[in-house]
């Protein structure tokens, strides 16, 4: 019975006991962290802000790309940002990448991209007749089936996945709040395996993905009117207004329109870094910018290589820029020529200046000394 009635309190006391047992080890604990930093910092002299490691700091690049003038048209368009982005990553930091370009540049189907679509008509009317079998069947990435005719294949993820996808993003749109929530979190993975999927599949109605592919990239594309020089106008305006803000220190332009020379120039007036990639290799854009290349030396991975000579460069501008010396006659304590009655002294003899009454004036009171020199201003020039 004694032990039932004391049985609380004694649990209670050892507890207490084992955390004052903890405080008392985490005390000891800090003690020997405390010495030992009092001991570095009295040794060496060096506070802890000091052992941080300081790195240069980093230029931040701004890319803007003409897709008017210069749409990726041998590659794919996300291949083609990505070869862009890790070219010019050399050159800093890519904190923002823009797209500009009016609906018809998005409606647009390179060559090669029908001659793709060309050929693989041809093979299905081949295949749905029996003349030829495909080497590997065709493999349904979202359920894992295999298919041994392209248009099947198709058919099959038209009927069934497409009408999935379509059911997961009504009942999405349809609910609100926390439903909502819950539904997206629930068919992420699934919309996401569709999205992969219908990518190689399912083939665009406008274009062939050029908007869809850059925003996967990281571009942010944007849309304008279908005016003339509407998207020209429109990529000017942001490039100006980054340089107001001194947002970015490299701009990089992919474009090879000579409208856009002004504000190059205007960017170069501001000491920010210009690159240009276009195609064209005399033209008036690469003249006024610091670096340019082609989309073939962006593809092939020259490029990367050639930026760190780019680099290199203006690094070496910037250190002659700050050991450059200027004249600030506010600053100099005398003058490179004296002028008195219209006369110049180039070797500095004063006899040429002064007349001899004055040289007779000069010697007088050098006859004398500094502490023998009169207060009175009324017996300095009855002496002279």
């Amino acid at each position: 019975m004694p032990f039932f009635r004391y049985g609380s309190q004694f649990m209670v006391l050892c507890k207490v006991k084992v955390l004052m047992t903890c405080k008392n080890f985490l005390k000891l604990c800090e003690q020997p962290k405390k010495c030992l930093l009092c001991h570095f910092d009295s040794k060496l002299g060096l506070g802890s802000s000091s052992l941080a490691p300081t790195l240069p700091p980093q230029n931040n690049v701004a890319i803007f790309w003409d897709l008017d003038n210069k749409p990726p048209k041998t590659v794919p368009p996300f291949e083609a940002a990505i070869k862009l982005k890790t070219a010019v990553c050399s050159f800093g930091f890519v904190k923002y990448m823009v797209a500009y370009a009016n609906r018809h540049a998005f409606s647009y189907v390179p060559q090669v991209v029908r001659e793709e679509r060309k050929h693989r008509k041809s093979l299905n009317q081949l295949e749905n007749k029996g003349v030829i079998k495909p080497v590997e069947s065709y493999l349904c990435r979202v359920c894992g089936r295999n298919f041994y005719n392209n248009e099947k294949f198709i058919n099959h993820f038209k009927q069934i996945h497409e009408r999935e996808q379509q059911k997961r993003l009504n009942q999405i749109e349809s609910a609100r709040g926390k439903r909502r929530v819950m539904l997206v979190a629930k068919y992420a993975m699934k919309m996401q395996k569709y999205k992969n999927a219908a990518r190689d599949i399912v083939t665009p109605k406008v274009g062939y993905g050029l908007a869809d592919e850059l925003k996967r990239a990281g571009f942010w594309v944007r849309t304008v009117l279908d005016k003339p020089q509407a998207a020209d106008v429109a990529l000017k305006d942001h490039m100006v207004d980054m340089m107001d803000k001194r947002r970015a220190e490299c701009l990089v332009l992919v474009s090879d329109d000579s409208d856009f020379v002004h504000v190059l120039k205007e960017a170069k007036s501001r000491c920010l870094k210009t690159v240009v990639v276009g195609d064209v290799n005399d033209g008036a854009l690469k003249r006024v910018a610091d670096a340019g290349f082609s989309w073939q030396e962006i593809l092939m991975g020259k490029a990367k290589k050639d930026a760190e000579t780019v680099v290199g460069r203006w690094k070496d501008r910037d250190v002659l820029k700050r050991l450059e010396w200027t004249y600030n006659p506010e600053s100099d304590d005398y003058e490179s020529k004296d002028e008195y009655d219209g006369n110049y002294s180039e070797d500095g003899d004063i006899d040429d200046i002064l007349d001899g009454h004055d040289v007779g004036c000069l010697q007088k009171e050098d006859a004398r000394g500094w502490w023998e020199l009169d207060s009175n201003p009324e017996i300095t020039s009855q002496s002279c």
